[in-house]
C-alpha cells in the first residue's frame, strides 16, 4: 500500500493526485472497512460544498429535522447539526419547530432559497457527501485483485453451477489467478458470456466502494444499482469507532458488462448538462471485479482503437480519466479485463498486442457426454421428465451433423416447457417433443 494517501501506486512510478488532503488513519490489509468521520478533516471535502447540498435539500423537502438530513448526508449528527447552525447565524436557515425528541425541524429562509436557487445552477445533486478520491484511491489498494490469489477449489466453487471440463477449468484458473488480461474465444452459444460473468465468484468476497466521488471539484456517481449488487450491511457497531461511513456502501465484487453498444465515451467521466452530476467510466465501476468486453469486435469502434485505449492501464495499472473541463487525472485501474469474442483473436488485432494479453482460452464445444449431462441436469432443474433414452434419442436424431453448443440444451427444453404449457400437459422430452422444439429452434437456419 501506498505510504501517502495521494500515491497511486501499482507496479509503476508514483503518481502524485493533485490537490492537498489529510493523512486518513491506516487501513487494515484485509477486512477493509471505512469508518464514520468524526471531524471535517476526516469526511476530506470542504464543508462549503455539504452546505450547499443542505440547502438544495430543504429546498426540495421544504423542511427536515436534522436527524433526517444528517441520513440523507450519510454523515454524523454531530457534523450536520454544526453545519446547520452555521446556516442559522448565515440567516438562511431558521427552525420551525420541534419533534417530541428535542430536533430541531429546520427550513430555509428567503435567502436561504435564493442560496439554493443559485446553487442549482452549478448542480442539483442531493444525497451522501462525497468521498474525496483520494480516499477512494486507498480503498481501491486495499481492496485490490492484486492481493488475492484464487485456487483451483475456488475456481471449483465458482464454477459448480455450470459443466465445464476440468482442462478448461485449468486454462482459465492461471489468468484468474493472475489478475491479467484474459481472451475468451469459440463459437457464439458456448458459455463465454457465463464464464466470463462467473469469473468475479472465483474471488468470494465483498468489498466497499462510494456512494459518489469528489474528483477535483467534480461530483461523479459510482454506485450503480444496476451494476452493483448492495449488501446491507447489519452489524451492530459498539462504538463510535467502529461504525461504518455511511457514505460508502457494501457490495458483491463488482462484475461490469459492455457489449456491442460500446463507445470510447463510455470509458469517460461524463457530465449531466440537466444535474450538473457527472457518471463513472464503467472501468471504475468494475475495479477490484472484473470488466468484461462482450461480444468484441462487434462494437461500433474498431477493435484495435478500443485495444489501444487499454495498453496503458494493463501495463501499469493505471487509468487516465478525461474530466468534463478536459483535465486528465490518474485512476487506479483495478478490474480483471476480460474480451469475450466468437472472432479469432489473431484476426481482430496484431501480434504486439496480442503478447499484452497473455491469456487466450478457446472455450469449445460441449462433447457428447458434457451435452447429455448438462441436459439431464437442466432438466431436472426445469422440471421437464426425461424418459429412458429421450437424450440419447435427442442426440442421435439432431446432432449426427450438427455441432452442439452448450446453450442447446437450455433453449430446446424451453421449447418442450412452452409447448406443454400451451397444451396444459405436464412436460415430458418424448421423441416427437424433441422434434418440435429442434424444428422450432433450427428451421430458419438448420444450425
Amino acid at each position: 500500500m501506498a505510504n501517502d494517501p495521494r500515491d497511486l501506486e501499482n507496479d509503476g512510478p508514483t503518481i502524485r493526485m493533485s490537490g492537498s488532503a489529510p493523512r486518513m488513519g491506516e487501513l487494515p490489509l484485509a477486512g477493509f472497512l471505512p469508518r464514520e468521520p468524526r471531524s471535517w478533516e476526516e469526511v476530506g471535502i470542504d464543508s462549503a460544498l455539504v452546505e450547499q447540498i443542505i440547502l438544495r435539500y430543504l429546498a426540495r423537502e421544504g423542511s427536515a429535522p436534522g436527524r433526517q438530513i444528517a441520513t440523507e448526508l450519510a454523515i454524523g449528527t454531530v457534523l450536520t447539526n454544526e453545519l446547520l447552525e452555521g446556516l442559522k447565524a448565515q440567516k438562511l436557515v431558521q427552525h420551525r419547530g420541534a419533534t417530541p425528541t428535542g430536533d430541531f425541524i429546520h427550513q430555509l429562509t428567503d435567502s436561504g432559497r435564493n442560496a439554493a436557487v443559485e446553487s442549482r445552477k452549478i448542480t442539483s445533486y442531493v444525497g451522501p457527501v462525497p468521498v474525496p478520491f483520494y480516499q477512494y484511491v486507498r480503498g481501491v489498494q486495499a481492496q485490490t485483485l492484486a492481493s488475492l490469489r484464487p485456487t483451483q477449489d475456488d475456481l471449483a466453487r465458482a464454477f459448480d453451477d455450470m459443466t465445464l471440463s476440468q482442462a478448461l477449468i485449468d486454462a482459465i484458473g492461471p489468468a484468474i489467478s493472475s489478475g491479467r488480461a484474459l481472451f475468451l474465444y469459440g463459437e457464439p452459444g458456448n458459455g463465454k458470456t457465463s464464464i466470463a460473468e462467473r469469473i468475479t465468484r472465483s474471488f468470494g468476497d465483498t468489498i466497499w466502494i462510494p456512494v459518489t466521488l469528489l474528483i477535483d471539484g467534480h461530483i461523479v456517481k459510482l454506485y450503480d444499482p444496476a451494476t452493483h449488487a448492495h449488501i446491507p450491511d447489519k452489524s451492530r457497531a459498539l462504538s463510535l469507532s467502529e461504525r461504518p461511513d455511511r457514505r460508502w456502501v457494501r457490495i458483491e465484487r463488482p462484475t461490469v458488462i459492455a457489449g456491442g453498444e460500446l463507445t470510447l465515451d463510455m470509458l469517460e467521466i461524463q457530465r449531466n448538462p440537466v444535474s450538473g452530476v457527472c457518471e463513472a467510466p464503467i472501468q471504475l465501476k468494475a475495479n477490484c471485479g472484473t470488466l468484461v468486453i462482450d461480444d468484441f469486435g462487434r462494437q461500433r469502434i474498431e477493435p484495435l482503437t478500443l485495444l489501444n485505449r487499454w495498453i496503458f492501464p494493463l501495463e501499469r495499472r493505471i487509468d487516465y480519466l478525461r474530466l468534463p473541463d478536459g483535465r486528465k487525472i490518474p485512476a487506479p485501474f483495478d478490474p480483471l479485463l476480460v474480451f469475450s469474442t466468437n472472432i479469432e483473436p489473431s484476426t481482430l488485432v496484431d501480434e504486439a498486442f496480442l503478447r499484452r494479453i497473455p491469456y487466450k482460452v478457446k472455450v469449445p464445444d460441449p462433447t457428447r457426454q458434457e451435452f447429455a449431462e448438462l441436459t439431464t441436469r437442466l432438466a431436472a432443474a426445469m422440471d421437464v421428465y426425461l424418459p429412458p433414452g429421450s437424450v440419447q434419442t435427442l442426440i442421435d436424431r439432431h446432432f449426427r451433423t450438427r455441432p452442439m453448443r452448450f446453450c442447446h440444451p437450455r433453449d430446446l427444453l424451453q421449447q418442450v416447457v412452452d409447448h406443454a404449457r400451451y397444451l396444459q400437459i405436464e412436460a415430458e422430452a418424448t421423441p416427437a417433443a424433441w422434434d418440435m422444439a429442434c424444428a422450432n429452434y433450427f428451421g430458419a437456419t438448420g444450425r
